[in-house]
């Protein structure tokens, strides 16, 4: 595969496992749609901090300017959410991601699939900054 062509195939970067817990539910007795997103943010931070990125509000680091989530299969408690994170097209200043989501005891059916875009900002002028090339270097290597 080119090097043109990763930048379009999300390339798998991370896998977390994390707990469904009983509010996580909703009256119907599935996880709460709103819960995903909470679960796509937990694997995003984790992410970031094995990535170095520290939160300096007088310099630069990642903010996600959207979120999105498809909804496939239910998600009941009690289980595990296996959570993985794929890196896609990278920009000037913006990584997508893709995170996938199915219960750890069901691997391969894929309960939902969402995705963000992160931008990199300097936070003291409050808008995009070009990526450095140290953070292209190193958000496309496998955590897993």
């Amino acid at each position: 595969m080119n090097e043109e062509a990763a930048q379009f195939d999300p390339v798998p970067v991370l896998e977390i496992e994390l707990p469904i817990r009983w509010g996580d539910m909703d009256a119907m007795g599935h996880v709460n749609n709103a819960v995903y997103f909470t679960y796509m943010e937990q694997l995003r931070i984790d992410w970031f901090g094995r990535l170095g990125f520290s939160p300096d509000p007088g310099g630069e680091g990642p903010v996600i300017v959207n979120a999105h989530c498809s909804f496939m299969h239910e998600m009941r408690y009690p289980g595990t959410v296996r959570a993985r994170l794929l890196v896609g097209r990278i920009g000037r200043s913006t990584v997508e991601t893709v995170t996938e989501m199915s219960r750890s005891d069901e691997p391969d059916r894929i309960c939902a699939r969402g995705g963000a875009t992160v931008v990199w900002v300097n936070f003291p002028e409050k808008r995009s900054a070009p990526l450095p090339d140290w953070v292209r270097e190193i958000v496309l290597k496998p955590l897993i």
